[in-house]
Parts: C-alpha cells; sequence; structure tokens
C-alpha cells in the first residue's frame, strides 16, 4: 500500500488493550486470534496506519530493576490503584529482544494482525529503541565494546550511572538533561558496528510492518551523542549516525515510512538525515500552554518542513489531553493538529476522554467513563479532515476592529485546488472572539457560496463579500469551523 502525503496514525497501548480485551475474550486471545469485529472497531474512519506499541519482548532484567524503583512504584499505584505485582509487565523500551512477546502471541500473531489491519485498509507501525538495550539483551555479553565504557572510579563515584559488567564498566543509557535509565545499557552511536547492526534489526523489524518509529531519534546525531558522553565516545566520525543507517535501509525498504520521536527543536536536523516524519512536541506546547500568535508563528514555517511533522495532542509519553488541556482547549487543539498538513497522531482512549495516563510498564489499565459526546466529536472530525487534506494548504490571515482585538485569537487556514474548498477556523482562546478572515480565492466574486460546517449547519454567503473583507466569524470559547465551500 502506497502512503498517503499526510497519514493518520493511532497509536494502540498493545499490553493493556489485549488485557482488556481477554476480559471479554477469554485468556488464550492473542494478536492472531482476535475477532474480525474487534479490528474492524480498533481505529477511527479516516485512519491510514496503526502503530502498536510496545509488541517486543521485554526484559526480565529490567523488570527486576522497575520492581525496586520507589518512584516507578508510585507512578503505578497512582494510576492503577488497585495494582498487582502481574500488572507490572516491564518497559517496551527495554527490549530484550526484537521479537514478538509470547504474551501477544509471538510472531506468527505479529502477521495475522497485520494482515487484519491491511485487509481494512491500515498499514502497520513498530518501535525501534536505537539509543539502548536491555541488560540483558543479546549483545551486552556478545559485543560489549558496542556499548558506552567507563571506569571503576566513575562508577564509584556515579553508581547510578554505571554498572559492572565481567569487569567491563558500561554506561546506563540517558539524555544528557535527565538522570540515567537504571534499566537500559548505552549503546556507542559513533561505533560502526552499531551503525551496521541497527540498520539490519530496522530491516528486519520492517519486514514485519509498513513504518518504523524510532524512539529518542536525537540522541543518536553526532553532535548530541558527543555533548553527551564526550570522551567516552571516543572520536566522531565523519558521517552521521543516521544518513548512514537510513542509506543501507532504503535499499531493502524504499517505501517505508520513518518517525523520528525529536525533542529540542532537532525536527529539520532529521528530517534532512532521512525521517519522513518528525515528531512536533514544539506545536503541542503551543496549543496547550501558549496563544494563538504563537502558534501562528510556528504555522507560518516552510510548507516542506511543515509536511514532514507529526501533530499531536496526546501520546503516551504525554498526559492524558483530556487533563493537559482543560475544557474547550482540547477539542479546539484537536480541530487544530487534524487539519494541519503532516501526518497526524490520536492515541487510543483519547476519543473516549480517558484521563490517566497509564505507565508503559503496566500491562492494565484502569476502568474509565467514556465520554460519548467527546467520542462523538473526535470521529467527526477525524473522518471530515480525511476528506479535507487535499491540494495546497495556505495559512491565512485575520483582520478585525480597533476596539475589538479578540480577532488575534482566531486561527485560520485553507485547503484548495479544487471544489469544494475547505476553511477552517479555531478560536484559541476562553473567550468569545471575532474577526474577517481573509480568503485567497478572488474567483468567488460573482455567486453566492453555501459553507457547510463539520456539524451539518449550512451558511450562505455573497462571493463578493467573501472575496473583499473576508468571512465574518463570531466563535465561543474554544469554537472552531470546518468549512466545506460549494457554489450555492
Amino acid at each position: 500500500m502506497m502512503w498517503p502525503s499526510h497519514p493518520v496514525v493511532f497509536e494502540v497501548d498493545t499490553m493493556p488493550w489485549l488485557t482488556e480485551l481477554r476480559r471479554c475474550l477469554g485468556p488464550s486471545a492473542t494478536l492472531a486470534n482476535l475477532p474480525a469485529r474487534v479490528w474492524d472497531e480498533l481505529a477511527p474512519a479516516g485512519t491510514n496506519a496503526v502503530w502498536l506499541m510496545g509488541v517486543w519482548e521485554r526484559s526480565p532484567a529490567g523488570l527486576e530493576v522497575a520492581g525496586h524503583d520507589a518512584g516507578l512504584q508510585r507512578s503505578f499505584r497512582t494510576a492503577l490503584r488497585d495494582l498487582t505485582p502481574a500488572d507490572v509487565v516491564g518497559s517496551p523500551y527495554c527490549v530484550r529482544r526484537y521479537v514478538v512477546d509470547a504474551h501477544l502471541g509471538g510472531p506468527a500473531a505479529l502477521v495475522a494482525a497485520r494482515a487484519q489491519l491491511a485487509r481494512r485498509g491500515l498499514r502497520l507501525i513498530l518501535d525501534y529503541v536505537p539509543n539502548h538495550v536491555a541488560p540483558d539483551h543479546p549483545a551486552v555479553t556478545a559485543h560489549p565494546d558496542w556499548f558506552v565504557q567507563g571506569t571503576a572510579a566513575e562508577r564509584a563515584a556515579a553508581p547510578d550511572a554505571w554498572f559492572d559488567l565481567g569487569g567491563r564498566v558500561l554506561a546506563h543509557g540517558r539524555d544528557p538533561y535527565f538522570p540515567p535509565w537504571p534499566d537500559v545499557v548505552q549503546l556507542n552511536a559513533y561505533r560502526g558496528e552499531v551503525r551496521q547492526r541497527t540498520a539490519e534489526v530496522l530491516g528486519a523489524i520492517l519486514d514485519q510492518c509498513d513504518g518504523v518509529r524510532c524512539d529518542m531519534a536525537m540522541l543518536l546525531t553526532n553532535d548530541v551523542f558527543g555533548k553527551t558522553w564526550g570522551e567516552h565516545a571516543g572520536p566522531a566520525p565523519f558521517e552521521e549516525f543516521w544518513p548512514v543507517v537510513i542509506g543501507r535501509l532504503r535499499r531493502r525498504h524504499p517505501g517505508a515510512v520513518l518517525i523520528a520521536e525529536a525533542y529540542w527543536d532537532m525536527e529539520w536536523t532529521l528530517q534532512q538525515h532521512g525521517f519522513d516524519f518528525c515528531y512536533d512536541k514544539r506545536l503541542y506546547d503551543r496549543l496547550a500552554h501558549e496563544d494563538a500568535d504563537a502558534v501562528r508563528m510556528h504555522l507560518g514555517a516552510r510548507l516542506d518542513y511543515q509536511h514532514r511533522l507529526l501533530r499531536f495532542t496526546e501520546n503516551h509519553d504525554e498526559p492524558r489531553a483530556a487533563t493537559a488541556l482543560p475544557g474547550g482547549r482540547n477539542r479546539a487543539a484537536a480541530v487544530a493538529v487534524a487539519t494541519l498538513p503532516g501526518a497526524t497522531l490520536w492515541h487510543e482512549g483519547q476519543l473516549e476522554g480517558r484521563r490517566v495516563r497509564l505507565p508503559v510498564f503496566l500491562g492494565r489499565r484502569p476502568d474509565e467513563p467514556v465520554d460519548g459526546d467527546l467520542a462523538r466529536f473526535y470521529r467527526r472530525l477525524i473522518t471530515a479532515a480525511a476528506a479535507l487534506r487535499r491540494g495546497s494548504w495556505t495559512l491565512l490571515g485575520v483582520t478585525g476592529w480597533p476596539d475589538n482585538p479578540t480577532h488575534r485569537d482566531l486561527l485560520a487556514w485553507a485547503w484548495h485546488g479544487g471544489l469544494p474548498h475547505h476553511l477552517v477556523v479555531v478560536n484559541l482562546a476562553d473567550h468569545p472572539s471575532q474577526g474577517r478572515v481573509v480568503l485567497p480565492w478572488e474567483a468567488l466574486r460573482g455567486r453566492y457560496w453555501r459553507l457547510t460546517d463539520i456539524d451539518g449547519r449550512v451558511y450562505q454567503r455573497d462571493g463578493a463579500e467573501l472575496a473583499g473583507a473576508g468571512l465574518y466569524v463570531d466563535l465561543p470559547p474554544w469554537g472552531a469551523h470546518v468549512l466545506a465551500l460549494e457554489r450555492g
């Protein structure tokens, strides 16, 4: 299947999702034997791909570390009040082997799941963790020179950062801004053997799916890796990590989509290194915490850059949108990410208004009430956006009046390249806002136009006014229009 230009991805936390299904299907349910109705109902209409997060074999050694971590244990009990030892299944980012976990049915079950998705026109995305592996990963003992090395003195000075393995001191994985992760071992991204093996493992993963999301991809760039590890990394190679790896990978899987989890404004760099899409964390932060001017500035970036961003208001690393974006802000932000260029990511449970952010170590989640009205909103929006994001995208200006500055809280953009044109206006404010949206279509003059909103409301407008003064809008707090413009 060819990937669309602006794909919609639906993330599923595979272990807790399957645990929930087993309550009605029985304990023998795996990815291989789920009823057709489960796959039919999994992703909302308008979705192009399902990301089954956390399918790989989790590490018993990492699970033991988690069992002794007081902070993790507190987070587990906060999320799941009736926590039992069986609920803690290990981190999907502490991978022992890139083999489908037996709890999910093993490799054959993933083949069956991919086939079920393909029958419904859905592609499959899986994870890869390039920065580190579990302490019981076979490479740790077979190839200890692939990992960042330290000294006994450094281990004595910082026991949380280093550990001893057969007389060698190896580093725990980390990024430069946080303490080390105690359950993983740090690969040395400068080593040629590590780069070669990364390409091989990614190739084997893509034999089983249609795209890969690479965890914390920016950590492997020469600059970040060198700043994180200094002399422990050794001399930096001339070539960057990802162009070498992706270049080899493309020869084997030219049509695969590669997604980078990216932070620190490194999206453009990783796009140039070969990734198809990069997380747009900056947009998330602005939609969640800033105003319309900040979002508008962000959306003024080059289109070739924006087309390769992945927009979201929730994923497994972020708080649930229903809590992080309270009131109507959640819906306003959802309209924005659904209708902008680039890829869009939705998270299973987000549509129903789940509020508990589940630690990835847990294989069961709490029961929560379904917000039926919110679910209907999301499904209507995602379906409408699938038909809308075609042709060319244009950021639009909004004008107002000297005694009414609320137009600055309105964001507007258009999709065009044939009829109907589509127009999106979002009020990113907790008060009513009014303004006139400046439309780019001079050809609107000379006839009346019918504007149909996402909720079915219809407006008739004179083309001369639309092409001249612009479209007058008056939106309630956090309100939005998603309009199709057709001849009246």
